[in-house]
């Protein structure tokens, strides 16, 4: 979970696994997968950042040596971009 702050300044804990939709409007938006809207007062970016870095706790909690391991399966791949494509 995460923890927001409410535009009154009341800090609120979401599941981030519930958010469907950030929206700046001007002030920030959630919409839950429940259908609920929150109106935070941290920007989209904000809540996009702490969103990941739960996950990345998460995971890293769940799979320590995840990092090493992904790194060197990725480092099997070419780091070239896929050639663009040309259309008639």
């Amino acid at each position: 979970m995460i923890e927001l702050t409410r535009l009154n300044g009341q800090k609120l804990f979401v599941n981030c696994d519930l958010l469907k939709y950030a929206e700046a409007s001007p002030d920030t938006v959630l919409t839950l997968l429940t259908g609920d809207k929150i109106v935070v007062s941290e920007s989209c970016q904000d809540v996009v950042a702490q969103a990941v870095s739960f996950r990345a706790r998460i995971l890293g909690a769940a799979w320590p040596d995840g990092a090493a391991a992904l790194g060197a399966l990725l480092s099997q791949f070419p780091s070239t971009p896929p050639p663009k494509r040309t259309y008639p």
